[in-house]
C-alpha cells in the first residue's frame, strides 16, 4: 500500500454520500461535492482511512479521450496491487496528498506521474463515482474528469506496470467485462 506514513485527503462520508449512497457514476452534484471537499476535506493517515467507512478518500479519476477514442490501459503483473493485475482501465488517478493544494492540483500531479505528454489538457469534472459494494470501494469516492488529447501524443510513464494507447469505442467495449470496476462504471455512463 506504499508509504505507511502517507497522508491522504478524506471527507466525512455523509458530506457527499448520504444514506445508502449509490452504485455507479452520478452526473449531478459535482460542484457541491467539490465545495464539500474544499470545506470539509482533511488529511489523515492512509492506513487509518482505509479502515474507516465513515470517511471517503477523494480520488480524481481522469478519462482521457482523443476525439471519439479512449486512452485504454492494461495493468501488468509488475504493478503493485495484485487485485488489479491484467485488468483494463480507462482511468488515471490516485490519492490526494498534502502538497497537491486541491483536487485539480492532485490530478495535474497524477497526470505528470502516470503519463508522458508535452501538454496538460483542460480537465472537466463530470461525475461522482461511488461503489460501496466492496471494502475498498466503501472508503473511496471518485471525482470523474474528462479531457481531450486533441490529437497530441500521450504514452504511459511506467511501462513495466502498464501498457496503454488510444482505442476506438468498439475496442474498449470488447474488454469491458475485464475492466476494473471504476472504469466499467465510468465507461457505461459515458457511452449512454
Amino acid at each position: 500500500m506504499g508509504d505507511p506514513g502517507e497522508q491522504v485527503l478524506v471527507v466525512p462520508r455523509e458530506s457527499i454520500v448520504t444514506g445508502e449512497g449509490w452504485l455507479g457514476v452520478r452526473c449531478d452534484g459535482v460542484d457541491a461535492a467539490l465545495e464539500a471537499v474544499a470545506r470539509e476535506g482533511r488529511f489523515v493517515l492512509r492506513s487509518t482511512a482505509e479502515e474507516d467507512p465513515r470517511l471517503k478518500q477523494v480520488i480524481p479519476y481522469l478519462i482521457l479521450r482523443d476525439g471519439d477514442r479512449w486512452f485504454l490501459m492494461r495493468r501488468t503483473k509488475a504493478g503493485g496491487d495484485a487485485r488489479l493485475h491484467d485488468l483494463w482501465s480507462i482511468g488515471v488517478g490516485g490519492h490526494l496528498n498534502p502538497g497537491d493544494g486541491d483536487v485539480p492540483g492532485g490530478l495535474r500531479r497524477e497526470w505528470a506521474e502516470e503519463l508522458v505528454a508535452d501538454f496538460v489538457p483542460e480537465f472537466t469534472a463530470v461525475g461522482l463515482l461511488n461503489d460501496d459494494s466492496t471494502p475498498v470501494g466503501a472508503v473511496h469516492l471518485g471525482i470523474v474528469y474528462v479531457a481531450d488529447a486533441a490529437g497530441r501524443a500521450v504514452s504511459i510513464r511506467e511501462t513495466e506496470k502498464l501498457a496503454g494507447a488510444f482505442a476506438a469505442t468498439e475496442e474498449v467495449a470488447a474488454v469491458r467485462d475485464a475492466m476494473e470496476t471504476w472504469s466499467r462504471l465510468a465507461f457505461d455512463v459515458l457511452t449512454e
